[in-house]
């Protein structure tokens, strides 16, 4: 089969919309919980309290303004005004502090509604991140792809996040660490504001295959029995995916936390940024030379290279190996990434691809977002290591048992993906295989 070709200009909107809408995915998924626990609140259990919130919030945003997208047939809007109102409320954490907190509020407990400040904050952006990324933008990447190039498309999509991380360590990290979070959150949430606003100029609208149902009616068509029954190896998927990402959210929130208060490494930007990089392009090149049918072979190799990488990050306390760790750890998760996302979009039905990226929220983000911050919560506190800092605040410091409980859910992705891969095996042996049944 020939390959198909995407021109110059969509590749320029997938990497500016993909890497902008990741500067603030990082922000809110890696430096939110940074800036809680510094300036706020060292509890942990605060930490997973915002990211289950903003879980639940960016499902729900998700189905809605996903079936809403199908339904109205266009997706440009949902992006470039979502960017622009996305930015603007990342903006706004930077008029956040407990000083502010407490001269309007100077009789109140500053620190419980800081906490509650930056939760429903969080939960506003989400609204806005989720209607222009996870529902519109996504669905624009499914609409404009197809089996052939769909694979090229996910591998870059799958290390925009790690480059997103990338430059924001290598550029505005240092901000941060000088307690200057309003400077911080002002540029970066200006520059997502600025790539809504440049995208009205530069994203053409993609061919919508609009549903003939009514919307409310198309709301529910994901959660019929009916609908499962007709596509197994789609739900199925789904499991492998939510448990996937149940495994990385076990020590994703706490790992910057992890490597400065346990591991004692204060120039971690350095670390991290050669383990993105080297994992990054590592991924890279396997998404564009790999053929998509080899490609899809690496189902279970990634995943015990991910598996590996945990098991490493266990045992390491060595900066170098850590960085090693890391490296190992974060290629398979890339690898494995690129690949699952690609087949979901395989698999996903042609004339409801915004109301399934709602569906794959269920699973990506908000199972794994309820479950896996609060199993890593757990079992920080059940290590009992803390410390005080200079406000007299009690802060747990994040052990490396996380990378333990992370690869032990992760062993259990291997349940689903059998019995996916056995029943697309069974299918492609005994009848025709459907296009929304391809694995």
């Amino acid at each position: 089969m020939k390959q198909s070709k995407l021109s110059s200009r969509i590749w320029i909107s997938i990497v500016m919309f993909g890497l902008f809408g990741q500067i603030a995915w990082v922000i809110e998924n890696m430096y939110f919980n940074l800036f809680l626990y510094d300036t706020i609140s060292g509890d942990t259990n605060a930490i997973a309290l915002m990211v289950t919130a903003s879980a639940i919030i960016a499902t729900i945003t998700t189905m809605l303004m996903g079936a809403l997208s199908d339904k109205v047939g266009k997706r440009k809007i949902f992006i470039c005004l979502g960017y622009v109102l996305w930015g603007l409320s990342t903006l706004s954490f930077g008029f956040i502090s407990t000083t502010n907190i407490e001269a309007i509020f100077p009789t109140a407990n500053a620190v419980m509604i800081g906490v509650v400040a930056v939760i429903v904050m969080d939960c506003i952006m989400t609204f806005f991140g989720s209607s222009a990324n996870d529902s519109a933008f996504n669905a624009w990447v499914t609409d404009i792809t197809d089996d052939i190039n769909r694979p090229k498309v996910e591998g870059l999509l799958a290390i925009l996040p790690l480059f997103a991380l990338l430059l924001i360590f290598g550029a505005f990290d240092g901000l941060t660490k000088s307690d200057n979070w309003p400077t911080f959150f002002f540029i970066l949430g200006g520059l997502v504001t600025i790539g809504g606003i440049v995208g009205f100029f530069l994203i053409n609208d993609s061919h919508v295959q609009k549903p003939k149902g009514q919307y409310w009616h198309e709301l529910i068509y994901g959660f019929k029995p009916s609908t499962i029954k007709q596509h197994p190896v789609l739900y199925t998927t789904f499991v492998a995916f939510a448990l996937f990402g149940i495994a990385t959210q076990i020590y994703m929130p706490y790992f910057i936390i992890y490597i400065q208060q346990f591991l004692g490494i204060d120039n971690y930007a350095l670390l991290l940024g050669v383990v993105i990089l080297s994992a990054s392009i590592v991924s890279l090149l396997l998404s564009i030379l790999v053929k998509s049918t080899i490609l899809y072979k690496l189902f279970y190799p990634s995943l015990g290279v991910f598996i590996i990488g945990l098991v490493m990050l266990f045992f390491v306390r060595d900066p170098f190996w850590v960085g090693v760790a890391g490296f190992v750890m974060m290629a398979g998760n890339l690898v494995f990434t690129t690949i699952i996302g690609a087949k979901i979009r395989d698999l996903t039905p042609k004339d409801k691809v915004g109301h399934f990226q709602g569906i794959r929220m269920i699973f990506y983000v908000l199972i794994p977002m309820v479950i896996g911050p609060f199993i890593g919560s757990t079992v920080i506190k059940g290590s009992g290591m803390t410390y005080v800092n200079e406000y007299n605040q009690i802060k747990d410091i994040p052990t490396s048992m996380i990378f333990l409980a992370a690869a032990i859910m992760a062993l259990l992705i291997i349940i689903p993906l059998y019995y996916s891969l056995n029943k697309i095996k069974e299918i492609q042996t005994n009848t025709p295989i459907k296009a929304d049944e391809t694995l």
